[in-house]
Parts: C-alpha cells; sequence; structure tokens
C-alpha cells in the first residue's frame, strides 16, 4: 500500500509524508474502483480537488469526462443552466438549447467544489440525481437520464449548515456517503518544508534562477507558521523570496519579514466546543476579533453611561436642593406677608385702585388722540382714518361717538 501511495504522490505532484495526508489517500484509493458518492472535506488551499483527480483516474470511468464546478463562482440565477441545461426562450437571453454539466458528463465524473455554497433549489434537482439519476433541463418538462459519479468537496461544515437549515439533511447524507478529510498544512509537520523546497525547486527551474533555501532557524519558524491560506500561501511566500531576495540562503530574520507578526503566537482555542479541529482558521480569527472588539465597545458603553448617570443623578440633586431652598424661602416669604397682610390690606386695595383708574385714563387717553391725528391726516375722513388706525369703519364711528368727536373734527 505505501509504494502505491508513493506512486500516487509522484503522478499527481503531491507532496508530503504526515499520517493523515497518506490516509488521505488511502481512502481515495480504496474508493475509486466503486461508484459511492465521496465528500471530501477540507480548508481552503489544501488541495481537495487533488483527490477527486485521483479518484476519477483510478475508477471505472478514467475514460470519460471529468469536470470540476466550483458551486460558489456561479450566479444563483444560472447554477440550475450549468447544470442541468435549458431549452431556448426558457429565460431573457437563452437564444438556444444548452447542455448542462450534467448531460456533458454522462458516464464520466462531475466534481462539485464548494457544495456548500449551492442554492437549496439547486440541492432538490440534484438530490433527483443521485436518488434515480433523472434530471430535467431548465424550462422543459422532459425527463433525462445521466450516469454520472459526483464527488463533492467543501471548506464549511455542512452539518452546521444542515443544523441551520442552510443545507438539506437527506442530501448531505447522500453526498457523505465515503468522507475523506484533507488535513490543513499546519497539521502536517515536515511536509511545510518539503513543499517550500519543491515549490523553490519549481520556480528556478522555470526562471533559470537559482533556489533559495532555509537555514535551520527559518525552517523552525516556518514550520510554527499556521498557514491559514494553506498550501497556495505557502506557494506564493516561496515563489515572493525566490524573486525579491538576491541572498539565496534565507535566514531566520530574512523569513521573518514576509511573515506576518502573529506567525509566532500560540494557536488559539476555538470560542465553541468543537473536539474535531482545536485551530482556528483565518475566519474565525477574524470572527474572534469582532468579538472582542464588540464586548469592549459594550464595556465603554456600559462605563460612559454610568458617568452619565451619576452625573444627572448629582444634577437632580442639586435641583431638588435648589427647589427646597427656594421652597424654604417661599414658605418664609409667605409667613412674613401674612402677618403684614391684616396691617396693610386696606393701604394695597386703594393703591391698586388708583393704579388701575390711572392705566385705564392713560390708555384711554392715547386711544383718543391717536383718532383725532387719523381724523386730521384723513380729512375726517373715517374710512381711511379707520384703515391707518388699523380697524373697522364702524369701530371707529362708534369711538369717534364715545369720546365725543363729531363736533371738533
Amino acid at each position: 500500500m505505501l509504494d502505491k501511495i508513493k506512486s500516487i504522490k509522484q503522478k499527481f505532484g503531491i507532496v508530503g509524508n504526515s499520517n493523515s495526508l497518506n490516509h488521505a489517500i488511502q481512502v481515495a484509493t480504496q474508493v475509486a474502483p466503486t461508484d459511492m458518492t465521496v465528500m471530501i472535506t477540507g480548508e481552503s488551499g489544501t488541495g481537495k480537488e487533488s483527490f477527486s483527480k485521483i479518484i476519477h483516474s483510478m475508477s471505472k470511468r478514467k475514460h470519460g469526462q471529468f469536470i470540476a464546478v466550483n458551486c460558489g463562482a456561479i450566479p444563483e440565477g444560472t447554477i440550475d443552466s450549468e447544470l442541468f441545461g435549458h431549452e431556448k426562450g426558457s429565460f431573457t437571453g437563452a437564444n438556444e438549447s444548452r447542455k448542462g454539466y450534467f448531460e456533458v458528463t454522462d458516464g464520466g465524473t462531475i466534481f462539485l467544489d464548494e457544495i456548500g455554497e449551492m442554492p437549496l433549489s439547486t440541492q432538490s434537482r440534484l438530490l433527483r440525481i443521485l436518488e434515480n439519476g433523472e434530471f430535467i433541463k431548465v424550462g422543459s418538462s422532459k425527463v433525462q437520464k445521466t450516469n454520472v459519479r459526483i464527488i463533492a468537496a467543501t471548506n464549511v461544515k455542512l452539518k452546521e449548515a444542515v443544523d441551520k437549515r442552510k443545507f438539506r439533511e437527506d442530501l448531505y447524507y447522500r453526498l457523505n456517503t465515503v468522507p475523506i478529510i484533507v488535513p490543513p498544512l499546519r497539521e502536517r509537520g515536515e511536509d511545510i518544508t518539503l513543499l517550500f523546497r519543491k515549490f523553490a525547486s519549481d520556480f528556478s527551474d522555470k526562471n533559470n534562477m537559482e533556489p533559495v533555501r532555509l537555514d535551520e532557524k527559518a525552517k523552525i519558524l516556518l514550520s510554527k507558521y499556521r498557514f491559514p491560506g494553506n498550501i497556495r500561501e505557502l506557494k506564493n511566500l516561496t515563489e515572493q523570496i525566490s524573486i525579491l531576495e538576491i541572498d539565496r540562503n534565507i535566514s531566520e530574520s530574512l523569513l521573518q519579514k514576509y511573515l506576518p507578526n502573529n506567525s509566532n503566537l500560540p494557536v488559539l482555542k476555538r470560542p465553541y466546543n468543537d473536539k474535531e479541529d482545536d485551530n482556528y482558521n483565518e475566519r474565525d480569527i477574524l470572527y474572534k476579533i469582532l468579538f472582542d472588539l464588540k464586548n469592549d465597545v459594550n464595556e465603554m458603553k456600559k462605563i460612559i453611561d454610568n458617568i452619565l448617570s451619576d452625573n444627572n443623578t448629582q444634577l437632580v440633586d442639586n435641583k431638588k436642593e435648589i427647589l427646597l431652598n427656594d421652597n424654604k424661602a417661599y414658605e418664609k416669604e409667605l409667613v412674613i406677608d401674612k402677618k403684614s397682610d391684616s396691617d396693610n390690606k386696606n393701604q394695597y386695595q386703594e393703591v391698586t385702585e388708583v393704579i388701575n383708574e390711572n392705566e385705564s385714563l392713560s390708555i384711554e387717553l392715547k386711544e383718543k388722540e391717536l383718532i383725532i391725528k387719523a381724523l386730521l391726516k384723513n380729512k375726517n375722513k373715517r374710512k381711511y382714518a379707520a384703515k391707518d388706525l388699523g380697524i373697522s369703519e364702524r369701530t371707529l364711528y362708534r369711538k369717534i361717538k364715545y369720546y365725543k368727536l363729531e363736533k371738533d373734527h
């Protein structure tokens, strides 16, 4: 079996000797001769498509067509047409009939990558193919048959998607007949430095230059880095160093420049209980940072609210104290007023009557004076005088009569 695994690695360019990688290859070779549906699970960049090619090349369908479809890259409105085909005129822009991937790959293998991104309506169509090999084109009522082996892959936990009703439970169990788990690069130990050496060699051969080499401390540093982008990230890192560094011997300090500042941080635990994987992926780290930030903001809001609450309480207490003092002063004044009220009552009434009388006389005198001025200005024409005064002509007539101005003007 080890020799068989070794030959498969050479054929498909797979580098590494970790037990988890060898186990995944072994499962792939065992399930390949059958027609069983396979579910490949692994983080983005771990090389899931390579395992689908291994299965297809070692199956009885190896002479049939192999098509890889990224479900997450196809818009929801067109994925049914891409997978199952459509009839002419079935929707705007459908100028002719088109065969879908399931019709084209009849007798072959179709690899559905990022199956977790598939819309629920499309999942129902896929389930029908898995159950009885039937499908219907978009815009057609004719049932067609297809004999296709389905290999699915996902970088998300589909069981959690099922619990959240984002993925059909019956489809999940039909796809997950034989699971293959592709390990992330951070769990493959010495495979990291082996892959670095391979990518450096490939790049040097392609560009006719001396390959870069890591010293021992740089190898240790590289193996500690978590590689959230997995093999794809390692390849990009290797090529970047190969093109930018003149010195082909890469030291620890030189390598550190190309790694994020948190490359030596200890592996964080998940914020939820998950026994399958104690490590974060890149998205989990972002969620953790946002979660902590939200908690900090909430704490700050509580502190500010408490400060404002204390200030408001102090202001209310001050206002209460002022009101109390004012009330006491007012009550004191009332007592004084009550004592003096009986002595000054008659005098107060007399003064008030004089003031009211003087005010009344003053208003009447001013009103009479204004009426006389308005009549003189308008040469005794009451209509225009009333207009200047802002009153009706009838009111003016009554006022003239009241002030006895008929004879004077």
